[in-house]
């Protein structure tokens, strides 16, 4: 019952979230000397006002207590544990237990002995916070100390400042440049002007359209498979033969149909929690690389479910209960029945819904992505049994159960397993393994299909298969179409004289490795254009050259740069001004390699906090969030040779070549302008 109480808060927390991000502790640092070589790292804790936060042991059960890990190193070793005040001890209405907490204020104390003057100790603080009505998940907060005042070396006082530069200094270390000096989007009235932002919406909001139409697509497929499809007429006899009257059982199935789309709905809450307190936290989940093994794992573990060699269930208990609370009647036994089908269902729509979430926390436009897809799921899956309910007599055309859906489910299995493969090359990509590179991807991908079609056409058989007495047309259309696919897949294979590399197959960006990541036609930019990787490198080059710059914000994981790279780059006209006139610099958010120590620094959160920069990726995504405000990618920024002036209003995904080409003209056009002006300007200077 405590934690079902807490997961209660919890959800409860996360819905006043979508309003406000709560931050209710603020944490301070300091030293204090206790003799010449031992002194006290002291943490205070600023707590708002009705916020509680818990001690450093709390019983079991309990809320997160609060935890301090000290990183270790030669310059000071820790004496005993780290001592906390009194605090508050008290029973505790949320988790009916005696807890110690602490409210507006709070302080902590670790002694160290003290080995070098130039000591810098950083440390971390994982603690969680409520309410009287919320609780936060637990957080991680970075702490810094620095040696104190007076034995400082010169080594300890360039780590000190460095741990605490301005926003402006962060800027100018790290990228040459200052946000101030960035100059807004240059207001020009020409035939070129395009109106960018509205470009930026469109795709923004085609892009939700078509992840909810894969979201439906998924449903769809569920309602086909064993567990769900031989509950319809169940269901809807239910409703249209319990009430006397027809019209309390057709408003009943429309409630069942609400709330079957109201559960999918609420597991993508905690997303948007997440997505609220640190803005590149989904690009941090959906690029971290044991994630990705992770999901490898678990994708081919639920193709093996599919193929029939286990069953995926959740806790019989759970079921029991949700039977049992459909037995209150009203809407709430409505709610309990909609909830008994998601749970009943999960061996087959579990691994669809994995899918569908591994793919939205991949994709760019995370948490919304997700409920879009989760909206269209829940959609599909509960739309069925409320037009049947309505239309009682559309029952009689649906196809009776039988060994159709094992295949079904067969044939998810075959995708799934495919897909696996995706998440095995985001992790090889972002850690550069060199391992799953374009070509083996295809091979095992090749494989893969081809024992599809086999399957379909009768030559492989699964454990729960029936007997095939005959084949049906529907099978051998759709095994000759997965056949055609297996060609196309082949197909990849072909090189591309102008560009040296592979051909590149539309219908896997994204899914795919990029062409160019190959044994045998390596090229580190795409269509084997002039790029560059870093900032400064790049600003330096352009100002030699006298070009505007494309700022490319990328990652090695992105679904959408990869369309944008394999669609509309290559297309001549776009080619041809990318080559040409821009100079190109490509910076992957998801980059996990390591940055130099003296740029592996602590800077501000546009949301508040702080953060350490530890890889390229943390560098460039700070980077794009501080001077542009967005933390979605591809994104595109168009700026003058100096790096000083944005030329238009930068986009992101824009699928249509020629909104992409009149965004790129228009930008250099405006360079043009502005270059003309300059001249004109220090020529009446000169008179």
């Amino acid at each position: 019952m405590k934690k079902i109480l807490f997961l209660l808060i919890f959800i409860t927390s996360i819905s006043n979230s979508f309003s406000q991000v709560f931050d209710p502790v603020k944490w301070k640092t300091g030293i204090e000397k206790i003799s010449e070589t031992e002194y006290n790292l002291v943490t205070t804790a600023i707590i708002d006002a009705n916020w509680h936060l818990y001690a450093q042991e709390v019983p079991k059960g309990g809320p997160r207590p609060t935890i301090f890990v000290y990183k270790p190193n030669e310059n000071y070793e820790l004496i005993g544990e780290t001592s906390e005040d009194i605090g508050i001890t008290e029973d505790d209405k949320t988790f009916k237990m005696r807890i110690k907490y602490f409210a507006k204020k709070a302080t902590f104390k670790q002694r160290i002995k003290l080995l070098s003057p130039s000591a810098k100790i950083d440390a971390e603080v994982e603690f969680m916070v409520c309410d009287d009505v919320r609780c936060l998940p637990p957080r991680v907060e970075p702490l810094v100390f620095n040696a104190p005042k007076g034995a400082k070396t010169n080594s300890a006082k360039k780590n000190a400042d460095i741990a605490n530069l301005s926003d402006e200094a962060a800027s100018e270390l790290l990228y040459g440049i200052s946000n101030k000096d960035l100059q807004q989007p240059i207001a020009v009235s020409n035939d070129l002007e395009t109106d960018n932002s509205t470009i930026e919406k469109n795709n923004k909001s085609e892009t939700l359209w078509s992840i909810f139409g894969l979201g439906f697509l998924g449903g769809l497929l569920a309602l086909l498979t064993p567990c769900v499809f031989p509950m319809i007429p169940l269901t809807v006899s239910f409703f249209t033969k319990k009430d006397s009257s027809k019209g309390s059982g057709i408003s009943k199935a429309v409630l069942y149909g609400l709330f079957i789309l109201g559960v999918y709905l609420i597991l993508s809450i905690p997303f948007h929690l997440l997505d609220s307190i640190n803005p590149d936290i989904l690009n941090e989940i959906s690029t971290n690389v044991w994630l990705n093994v992770i999901f490898f794992v678990v994708f081919v573990f639920f193709a093996g479910s599919f193929f029939g060699f286990y069953e995926l269930t959740l806790p019989s208990s759970w079921t029991n209960k949700t039977t049992e609370a459909e037995g209150s009647g009203g809407i709430l036994g409505v709610f309990f029945m909609a909830l008994t089908l998601a749970i009943v269902s999960f061996s087959c729509t579990g691994p669809i819904l994995g899918s569908l979430l591994a793919g939205s926390l991949s994709s760019d436009g995370g948490a919304w992505q997700l409920t879009a897809g989760m909206a269209g799921f829940g959609v599909a899956l509960g739309l069925p049994f409320t037009l049947f309910a309505m239309f009682p007599g559309m029952l009689k055309s649906l196809p009776k159960s039988g060994g159709w859906m094992n295949t079904v489910k067969v044939v998810l299995g075959f995708l799934e397993l495919a897909l696996a493969f995706k998440f095995l090359s985001n992790a090889d990509l972002v850690e550069h393994w060199g391992i799953l590179k374009i070509e083996p991807f295809l091979i095992i991908w090749i494989i893969l299909f081809a024992g599809l079609a086999l399957y379909l056409l009768g030559k492989i058989k699964f454990p729960h298969d029936s007997p095939l007495q005959k084949i049906s047309f529907p099978r051998i259309a759709f095994g000759v179409l997965v056949a055609a696919f297996t060609i196309y897949l082949v197909s990849g294979f072909r090189v591309n004289k102008e560009t040296n590399t592979f051909t590149p197959l539309s219908l896997l960006s994204g899914l795919a490795p990029p062409v160019g990541y190959s044994f045998v036609y390596p090229n580190s930019c795409p269509n084997n254009l002039t790029c560059f990787k870093d900032l400064k490198e790049g600003l330096s080059y352009a100002k030699k050259v006298n070009k505007p710059i494309m700022l490319d914000f990328t990652g090695y994981a992105c679904v959408n740069c990869r369309k944008m790279e394999e669609h509309v780059w290559p297309i001549k006209k776009v080619d041809d001004v990318l080559r040409n006139d821009y100079v190109l610099i490509s910076l992957y958010v998801d980059d996990k390699k390591e940055l130099p120590k003296n740029e592996q620094i602590i800077v501000n959160r546009i949301n508040g906090g702080t953060r350490k920069l530890d890889n390229y990726g943390h560098k460039w995504s700070h980077f794009q969030t501080v001077f542009f405000k967005t933390n979605t990618q591809p994104y595109y920024v168009l700026l003058s040779p100096d790096g000083k002036q944005i030329l238009n209003d930068p986009v992101g995904y824009t699928p249509n070549e020629n909104d992409y080409l009149n965004w790129l003209n228009d930008g250099k056009e405006k360079a043009t302008n502005t270059l003309d002006n300059l001249f004109n300007t220090s020529e009446d200077l000169l008179k």
